[in-house]
C-alpha cells in the first residue's frame, strides 16, 4: 500500500488534531527506529501512522475494529498483527512478537509523554530536551496522567532495554521527525 492510501484511511476515521499529530509522530518515530535497526522504514512508518486508525471513532473497540478498517486498503496480515499488538494487555490480546511490534508498544505511550513535556518547554520542541528533564516528568504521575508509565516500563522490559535507553532513544526519534510532523500538521 502507498502512504497516500494509508493517510486517506487515517483521515477517513480521524479528524481531531491531537489524534493526527500522534499518528504522524509515531510514524516518524517508527521510521527512525527502522533506520537505526536496518529494517524497512516505509513499512514501519505505515504501521506507526495507522496504529490508532480505529481509536477516534471506535474507542470502545480499539484494536478490535482496526482489522476491518485496514482491510479497506488491503493491509497485510503482518501489518494488522503489528497494529493490533501495540495495545497488548490493554485492549488487545495480540502479543507483540517482532522487534518492530515491541518498539511500537513501547513508544506509543512514550511519544505522548514526550510531546506533553515538549509543550511545557519555552521552545515547545524536543530539539533541546534532555533526558534529565524527561525523567522528572516521567516520575511526576500527575503530569500527562493519561500516559501509562507502567506500559512504558513494560515496553522497555519487552525490548530488553534499560528505561533510560528507551527514553533517550525516543527523544532522538522525535527530534528526527519533528519537522516532518509540523509540515504534516500544516496540511490537515
Amino acid at each position: 500500500m502507498s502512504r497516500e492510501e494509508a493517510l486517506n484511511l487515517l483521515k477517513k476515521y480521524n479528524s481531531e488534531e491531537f489524534h493526527l499529530r500522534h499518528a504522524f509522530t509515531v510514524e516518524q518515530a517508527m521510521k527512525y527506529f527502522a533506520k537505526e535497526k536496518g529494517y524497512d522504514e516505509e513499512f514501519w512508518g505505515l504501521v506507526g501512522l495507522l496504529h490508532d486508525v480505529d481509536y477516534e471513532k471506535y474507542p470502545e473497540e480499539h484494536c478490535q475494529k482496526a482489522p476491518e478498517l485496514l482491510k479497506e486498503i488491503n493491509a497485510s496480515d503482518d501489518m494488522i498483527h503489528a497494529i493490533c499488538s501495540h495495545a497488548y494487555g490493554i485492549c488487545s490480546d495480540v502479543k507483540p512478537e517482532h522487534e518492530m511490534e515491541k518498539i511500537l508498544f513501547a513508544v506509543d505511550e512514550l511519544t505522548g509523554l514526550i510531546w506533553a513535556a515538549a509543550k511545557m518547554r519555552p521552545s515547545q520542541s524536543t530539539k533541546d530536551m534532555e533526558l534529565s528533564s524527561l525523567k522528572k516528568k516521567f516520575k511526576d504521575k500527575k503530569f500527562a496522567a493519561g500516559c501509562s508509565r507502567d506500559t512504558i516500563i513494560e515496553g522497555a522490559e519487552q525490548l530488553g532495554w534499560e528505561l533510560n535507553d528507551l527514553l533517550e532513544s525516543t527523544i532522538q526519534a522525535m527530534r528526527y521527525g519533528e519537522e516532518v510532523v509540523e509540515e504534516e500538521m500544516k496540511n490537515i
